[in-house]
Parts: C-alpha cells; sequence; structure tokens
C-alpha cells in the first residue's frame, strides 16, 4: 500500500541500459561501458553498500563499470590503515614534505607524483567527468581567494552557499579543460609515468637495502661457524645472535604517523595547516551516537601553506571506510607530490577516526586498473584488496595480480560455488517512489502495466542488490 511518510531514504534516478563512451585509459572510441543513477539524495549507508557491490559516485552521478565488457575493467580498491606500512617511496614523499616545511629546501629531480587518471566522458549529457582522488590535477591558482570568500558566505547564508562555492571551484579549472570532453587538460603536467608496456611489478616483496643484506649474511655465516653459540676462547655467548644489535630502538621503522607529524623547528621556513568542513554532494550528512566527531558525509579537506591554499581534497566518511573522491591542487606546487601526501595523509585520518569508531577502519581509493600501467599505483598502498566483481568478496591483492597478468577480466573468488550472496532475490519488494508517494514496485507494476519498463527495473535491482533495492527509492515518473 502508498505511503505518504516523509522522505529519509535515497532517492535514485536510474538510466536503462549500459553507456558506450570514450575510454580514458586505452582512448577506445567507444570500448568504455557503464550503468549509472543520478543521486537525488543518498544515505551514508546506502553508498557504502553500493561501493562495496562496485559503484561509484562523481558528483551526484553514481556509476558501475560493466566489468565483463568494458575495454579497461575498474576493480574496486581499499587499503587496510591499521596494517599500513608506508613503502620507501612514500618516505621519501613525506621526508620532502619535511624538509621543505622545516628548511625550504625543494627537491630536484623528476617529481614523484601520482599519474593523473584521464577524464572521461559520462553516459549522462552535461555529468561531470568521472574522476577519482590521487589521479587530477587542476589549476588552483585563483582558488585561495575564492574560497576564501566563500567561507565567509558559507557562514551567512548556509545551504546556499555550498552551490556558489561549488560552481567557483569548477571556475576556477583552466578554461581549456572540459569536462566530460573525454579529454585530459591541456593544463595538466603528467610526471614521472612509466614507459608504454612498464609498470611496477607488484607480486615481488619491496627492495632491501643492501646494507641490511650485507648484516643479514654475515649474521647467518657467524652462526653457522658456531653453531653452538660459543665465541673464541670457549666462552659462550650471553645472547644468540639473532637477538643482536641491541641498539634496538633507533633502528625500528617509524610508523606513518611519526613520518607525517614529525615535529618542525621552531624557525621553519614554512606552515602547512589543515581545515575540513561539510560539502555539497548526495551524501546526507549524519551525526549518530557512537559515530566520528565529525559526523558522516561528503568533506572538504584544505591545504594551507602559509596562508595560502594549495590544494583541496574530498573525501566521503561512511559507516565503515573513508572514500577518497578527489583532490584539486595547483600545479606550481607539484614537486611536493600532493597526490601521494594527502593520500598518506588520509589513512593516518582514517586510523584516528577509528580510536573513536571501531568499525571504521577501511581506506577506499577509487579503482584500481591493471590493464593500464600508469594506473596500478594504487597496489602500492599494502596490503590492500580488490573486490571480486562477481561475488563481490575482498581479495588481497597479491592472490588477484597473477590473474590480472593473463585476462583483463578477472573473477577474483576461487570457489567456483560461491554466488553473489547480496543478489536481489524479491525484485517485487523494491521501493519505488512514483506521483509523490512510496510503494513496492509489485504494487506500481500493476498500476502502470508497462512490460517494457519491466527489464530496467529488474536491471537495477541486480546491480544495487536486494538490500539498496529495498531501501532506497527509484524515482519513475
Amino acid at each position: 500500500m502508498a505511503s505518504c511518510t516523509p522522505l529519509s531514504s535515497s532517492i535514485v534516478e536510474y538510466f536503462e541500459g549500459d553507456g558506450y563512451y570514450r575510454c580514458g585509459y586505452c582512448k577506445n572510441e567507444s570500448g568504455s561501458r557503464s550503468n549509472g543513477m543520478w543521486a537525488h539524495s543518498m544515505t551514508v549507508q546506502d553508498y557504502q553498500d553500493l561501493i562495496d557491490r562496485g559503484w561509484r559516485r562523481s558528483g551526484k552521478y553514481v556509476y558501475k563499470p560493466v566489468m565483463d565488457k568494458t575495454c579497461c575493467p575498474q576493480y574496486t580498491i581499499r587499503c587496510q590503515p591499521l596494517q599500513f606500512q608506508p613503502s620507501k617511496s612514500h618516505k621519501k614523499v613525506l621526508k620532502k614534505m619535511l624538509k621543505f616545511l622545516a628548511k625550504g629546501e625543494i627537491s630536484k629531480g623528476n617529481c614523484e607524483d601520482e599519474p593523473m587518471e584521464p577524464l572521461t566522458e559520462d553516459a549522462v549529457a552535461g555529468d561531470v567527468a568521472l574522476i577519482n582522488k590521487l589521479d587530477i590535477q587542476c589549476d588552483l591558482k585563483r582558488l585561495g581567494e575564492n574560497l576564501k570568500e566563500s567561507l565567509a558566505r558559507e557562514e551567512k547564508k548556509g545551504k546556499s552557499a555550498k552551490k556558489e562555492e561549488s560552481n567557483e571551484l569548477i571556475q576556477s579549472q583552466d578554461k581549456r579543460a572540459k569536462l566530460g570532453s573525454g579529454e585530459p587538460s591541456p593544463s595538466v603536467a603528467v610526471h614521472t609515468a612509466p614507459k608504454p608496456g612498464k609498470g611496477a611489478d607488484l607480486s615481488k616483496p619491496p627492495c632491501r637495502k643492501a646494507k641490511e643484506i650485507r648484516k643479514e649474511r654475515k649474521r647467518l655465516k657467524l652462526m653457522q661457524q658456531n653453531p653452538t653459540g660459543e665465541c673464541e676462547g670457549g666462552q659462550a655467548q650471553r645472547e644468540p645472535l639473532s637477538l643482536l644489535p641491541p641498539k634496538a630502538k633507533s633502528n625500528q621503522p617509524k610508523s606513518l604517523e611519526d613520518l607525517i607529524f614529525e615535529p618542525l623547528p621552531e624557525d621553519a621556513s614554512h606552515k602547512l595547516e589543515f581545515t575540513r568542513f561539510l560539502c555539497s554532494s548526495p551524501l546526507e550528512a549524519e551525526n549518530p551516537p557512537g559515530g566520528p566527531d565529525c559526523g558522516y558525509g561528503s568533506f572538504h579537506q584544505q591545504y594551507w601553506l602559509d596562508g595560502k591554499i594549495i590544494a583541496v581534497g574530498v573525501i566521503d566518511i561512511l559507516p565503515y571506510c573513508v572514500s577518497s573522491v578527489y583532490l584539486y591542487y595547483d600545479p606550481d606546487y607539484s614537486f611536493l607530490s600532493l597526490g601521494v601526501y594527502s593520500a598518506l595523509r588520509e589513512i593516518a585520518f582514517t586510523k584516528q577516526l577509528h580510536e573513536k569508531t571501531p568499525q571504521l577502519s577501511y581506506y577506499y581509493m577509487g579503482f584500481y586498473i591493471h590493464s593500464c600501467p600508469k594506473m596500478r599505483y594504487k597496489g602500492h598502498y599494502r596490503p590492500s584488496d580488490l573486490l571480486c566483481p562477481e561475488t563481490y568478496v575482498w581479495v588481497p591483492i597479491e592472490q588477484c595480480l597473477p590473474a590480472l597478468e593473463n585476462s583483463k577480466y578477472c573473477r577474483f573468488n576461487q570457489d567456483p560455488e560461491a554466488v553473489d550472496e547480496g543478489r536481489s532475490r524479491k525484485p517485487d519488494r523494491l521501493q519505488v517512489f512514483y506521483k509523490k508517494a512510496i510503494m513496492p514496485y509489485g504494487v506500481y507494476k500493476k498500476q502502470r502495466r508497462d512490460p517494457g519498463e519491466e527489464a530496467a527495473v529488474l536491471q537495477y535491482a541486480s546491480l544495487v542488490g536486494q538490500a539498496c533495492a529495498e531501501r532506497m527509492l527509484l524515482f519513475r515518473n
């Protein structure tokens, strides 16, 4: 029976079929395929469940690649911050930032930032490009002053100021960069991209310093020469060789927090500050008991250097994760590797939120694209998992890489009997929003009696899963 209760659910408008558009990775003119829907509003729990089924948002457009048909399959990837250890290259970026802030030193040589993920034309005309965090560089030279003004207006005007701020963010980009055109901005500079056909071999263990290897060989040699643990003169050693050397503490690897929050000298050359505030998005802000102090929803994270804004990151704080959306940064500061630096800070931020909200323990990095060597860098944030595109279970990336070397599209779940446990089983219980009333699809289809519409509704149900189909409202007109 139809209901007239106040709307507090997600309201989405699904677009039938799957779109064909130019791929930003392999440049195939019609090889990229995805399904999509417009989110008029969305709860954080619904979006959490959707990204755990391979969906991703770009503004209010939520899309899901057709994995077995698209030219460059995009696998959802998440990092495990609680076990995360920064790699050698990550530490280099953090030390580079520290040297710049403390002494004003600018590292020479190539910029070691993450490569840019190309902009891709959406299936819906006029929609913003499908962009992921860590992947896009935009001109922010004018953003500092504009954003200061927008913050002042936000305090006075509330929601209306959020729309103005969003427009200013878009206008601050180079006029030549046309989002949705399928072409990267001409003003964007991509640094240190691997040579064609090359990419990091993530299946290999991380490199070790030659000094460490030599020490290990020496210890093994001594143990072989003295199997009983005795030294020359017949005196027994007081400690086994495996426990040496006793200078331990200084040789312990620094944690991510140690590296990020290392104190600066009083006379530091530069000052880096951070601010965070809610931003406009389809996600409804929530602040339930037991949740993070900042609440759930979409946030802007601003990076201020000596009073000038140099980067703005957008993140979604969801019930079980921090989901990275995208990052704008001033290309004049690309030498600081702001893409890598912001990702590491967001991993540390996720760990901080976990202390208050234990179930919030993952960092989602968008899509991992193994078929595009330049986009394999997300696999360097370890440990990380990839989402099986058929059963929607998480599999350690190390187990996925051998299969991805042989085939672009892979089912990662090795159990041939496993199925999608969250699949749509009762489509008639799907919720529909029609003529200002909420009703089950079983009631709605009796009123409309349009067999041609049923295929689209069933496709939508299969893609979002039973739980979301019963909670979200599918708008029909």
